[in-house]
């Protein structure tokens, strides 16, 4: 798309017309082009729908795109689904139902299940505090009533020094009281927010200073309580919080209030997490291979088919192949221009989107004219080219299918980087040298952070020269 754009934009710019009267035209073609998209999404529904889309992204392999679709239908359309390496031949999912959070037991002598190294509690009490427990005397109180009620207790705290450790391993291990300590998730901000998200879900109240409260205030209603809890070495699952249901979905709400405000992707990454970890649980993709470079690979396209299967359930789905961009092509004659110039500008966009529909065809060894051609004389919009069986098929019951989100990004990122090229007289890029050249004693000195580049500016005059350098710009603005 981007190349064709530019392209074509460059022949224009050549041939004499207003660069940016270009522009204006490819915007509003573009802005059409975008509109016509969103009437022809259609919200997914069902396993058999993300199932479809994730297959497609990962390059047509079933068996990803089923795992997906198992998970998300398990974890919710906000749940979590991360990838993790495998140790077996074939992939596994795990599903994590409650919350679960990286950090482990303290101590190995906290283990309750010694078989398979962990700490199983059941219908415990939680203690949950951001400050480092020094002695024992400070929480002897809270213990005392723990003892009381013949429950286990877990305590989740910033850290427990060597004394007040050393006591709670010997009441462990005498048989006394049951506990277990793991150090609070997170730091800063971060690790207050999710503290309190334990609270909620557990129904009680974090031990911070903050709100006026310390170990040695507190009583026994600063307890929240679950079903059960299994804590390893690495990490810790809460099932089943005592917490009311409406204080959880008030907190889901404040979340998402968050999500629409922040701009921050790796804010929004954390948010996120946090509202499916409330909401819901956790899906683990486990990645099976018999080397490295096979879990690695799997990995890789795994991702791109979660991204994909958010993208569709965030926007809907259009029909794939690049069908969707042919037929919007259709509605560019209608776009309205106050000058010739932006009417190239709206044929420009109206010709490149028909190269991705074009290009499919041919790297499949047919004729990429003919099929266009064909398409673009069908009334039915829902058919499209299977260029695998080389056949005219309908293109969502076959399940082929382009999330809508990544149909209109990539044309809007393609028509606005190649849109900026054609309107910019020179561009710097980095010019790669096989061995680096020391620099001389005339070399220039000062420029932090750049020592050893090479910048060359380049000038764009002839059309012949532009393709060589569109994929270094395209480097630069990646970074």
């Amino acid at each position: 798309l981007a190349r064709s754009i530019f392209r074509e934009g460059c022949k224009s710019v050549a041939a004499g017309m207003n660069p940016m009267d270009l522009r204006r035209g490819i915007n509003l073609a573009v802005d059409a082009v975008v509109a016509d998209l969103k009437k022809r999404s259609k919200h997914i529904k069902g396993k058999q729908a993300i199932s479809d889309v994730a297959t497609i992204s990962a390059n047509g392999d079933r068996e990803i795109g089923n795992l997906i679709a198992e998970l998300m239908e398990k974890v919710g359309e906000s749940g979590t689904i991360t990838v993790a390496d495998g140790r077996t031949l074939t992939h596994e999912i795990e599903f994590v139902e409650g919350m679960k959070f990286d950090r482990g037991f303290i101590s190995p002598y906290f283990v309750t299940n010694t078989k398979v190294q962990k700490v199983e509690l059941e219908n415990p009490l939680i203690l949950i505090t951001d400050k480092k427990i020094s002695t024992i005397q400070g929480i002897l109180h809270l213990l005392e009533h723990v003892m009381g009620t013949n429950r286990p207790l877990l305590i989740i705290c910033d850290d427990v020094e060597s004394e007040a450790l050393a006591t709670l391993v010997l009441n462990k291990l005498r048989g006394g009281l049951r506990v277990c300590a793991v150090k609070a998730p997170a730091f800063g901000d971060s690790r207050k927010a999710i503290l309190n998200d334990i609270a909620i879900l557990t129904g009680g109240t974090v031990v911070s200073e903050e709100i006026g409260l310390t170990l040695e205030k507190a009583d026994a209603t600063v307890f929240g309580t679950s079903k059960s809890i299994i804590v390893t070495k690495d990490d810790t699952i809460l099932m089943d919080g005592a917490g009311s249901k409406e204080a959880i979905k008030e907190r889901c709400e404040q979340i998402r209030e968050q999500l629409k405000f922040t701009t921050s992707e790796y804010d929004k990454e954390k948010l996120q997490e946090r509202l499916a970890k409330l909401q819901g649980g956790i899906g683990v993709i486990k990645v099976g291979g018999a080397s490295e470079v096979e879990v690695n690979e799997v990995k890789d396209r795994i991702t791109d088919a979660l991204n994909a299967t958010r993208a569709a359930i965030d926007e809907g789905i259009v029909v794939g192949g690049g069908c969707a961009l042919l037929y919007a092509s259709k509605g560019l004659a209608n776009v309205e221009v106050d000058n010739f110039d932006q009417k190239i500008g709206v044929e420009i966009i109206q010709r490149a989107i028909q190269i991705p529909c074009r290009t499919i065809a041919e790297n499949a060894g047919h004729e990429g004219a003919v099929v266009v051609g064909k398409l673009l004389e069908m009334k039915d919009e829902e058919v499209g080219f299977d260029a695998q069986a080389g056949e005219y098929v309908r293109m969502v019951e076959k399940g082929i299918i382009d999330p809508t989100k990544v149909v209109r990004t990539a044309l809007v990122d393609a028509a606005s980087v190649a849109s900026l090229m054609t309107t910019t007289e020179a561009i710097i890029v980095e010019e790669k040298e096989e061995q680096p050249k020391a620099p001389g004693p005339g070399a220039m000195g000062g420029m932090g952070g750049m020592g050893g580049m090479d910048l060359s500016l380049i000038h764009i005059s002839e059309p012949t020269r532009l393709l060589s350098i569109s994929y270094a710009v395209f480097c630069l603005k990646k970074k």
